[in-house]
Parts: structure tokens; C-alpha cells; sequence
């Protein structure tokens, strides 16, 4: 399952009918998960402590095709954990590298990160679709 936020939903609705002109945000950034998000909440689920940080993404240029995707271009490199991150369940991409919004969301495979482990996303792995 992947969705995108209700705040994005909204934002795109108010830009595309002319309502009002979002600004981008100035990066977007990848969070993990232990509990996945919904559309309207980020929940309590985002992995914390033990060196965890959000990563920036490097976006590459979108497809073009039907439907429209774009993938990181650089390796996603989060820091070696220095305690026990749980149980990885779902991903999001965040305007922010704290706080902030969800932009899209979705489920992974269930990957359990030890103290000492690193979680590495290879260049062209995180794809986004807009149909």
C-alpha cells in the first residue's frame, strides 16, 4: 500500500485550480518506519534514537511516460545505528528533516535494523508514480 498525504492532496487541489501557489520545498527528505503512516497522519511509528536521522533524497528527472515516475539518483545512505531501530515496515518522503510534512508514503518488506547495522536505499530503488 502507498499513498500520498492529505496535506499534499490539498496543496496540489489549491495549486492546480488556481487557489493558491505552494512553495516546493527546499528539500525532501526519507524517513523509516516501525508502524506505517496514513494519508492524514505520520502516526508514532517513525524510528528514533540510536543515530537515527532523516536523508536527503536526490531526485533524478521524472519519466515523462504514463505514468509519471522519478527515482532517487544517488545512493540513500542512513547512519549505522548505534542501538536497536526495530522492525522497518514503511518509508516516507518528508519536506523537512525534522518535523514537517509527509509528502508520500508507502509499506516495504520488513527489514530488522540491529545496533551496527546501516540501511543503504541504491540510486534508482525509491520510485514515485503519478498516474
Amino acid at each position: 500500500m502507498a499513498g500520498k498525504s492529505t496535506t499534499y492532496e490539498a496543496r496540489t487541489l489549491e495549486y492546480n485550480l488556481g487557489l493558491s501557489a505552494p512553495a516546493s520545498p527546499t528539500g525532501t527528505y526519507l524517513a523509516l518506519f516501525t508502524v506505517a503512516p496514513t494519508d492524514s497522519s505520520p502516526g508514532s511509528g517513525e524510528v528514533s534514537g540510536g543515530g537515527y536521522a532523516r536523508q536527503p533524497i536526490t531526485w533524478g528527472a521524472t519519466s515523462g511516460g504514463s505514468p509519471t515516475t522519478v527515482s532517487n539518483s544517488a545512493t540513500i545512505t542512513f547512519p549505522t545505528a548505534t542501538a536497536s531501530w526495530g522492525t522497518i515496515v514503511a518509508f516516507a518522503v518528508f519536506d523537512a528533516a525534522t518535523a514537517g510534512n509527509i509528502i508520500y508514503w508507502g509499506t516495504l518488506t520488513s527489514v530488522t535494523v540491529n545496533a551496527s547495522n546501516q540501511v543503504v536505499v541504491n540510486a534508482g530503488s525509491l520510485t514515485i508514480t503519478e498516474d
